[in-house]
């Protein structure tokens, strides 16, 4: 495949890699332990928060799979770097306690 070709195909294929993520993420997190406490509101910001950070993890772990494939260690370092930003950005701006700007929720 051509090397503008398979950017094209790579960048296509982050956005599903992301609603995977964020979808199985945000049902595991939302069922776990939940058979005790099956009639109270779950903790929705904390489901929130970590089906951002798996989408994240899962979109940034398929792009740097696909950069090591092809060789390119330079991109692959990229985007562990821009997963790690992004789940330390999610953990900031989807805190239980404060919600970033200092404010108790």
């Amino acid at each position: 495949m051509k090397r503008g070709k398979r950017k094209n195909a790579l960048a296509n294929q982050l956005p599903g890699a992301f609603a995977r993520g964020f979808v199985t993420t945000a049902l595991v997190a939302g069922l776990q332990g939940r058979r005790e406490a099956a009639f109270t509101a779950p903790p929705v910001r904390k489901i929130l928060r970590y089906a951002v950070q798996g989408g994240t993890a899962l979109a940034a772990g398929t792009l740097a799979a696909d950069a090591l494939q092809s060789r390119n260690i330079s991109l692959a370092m990229i985007a562990v770097a821009a997963g790690a930003a992004g789940l330390i950005a999610a953990e900031y701006l989807l805190d239980e306690k404060e919600n970033g700007l200092g404010q108790e929720e």
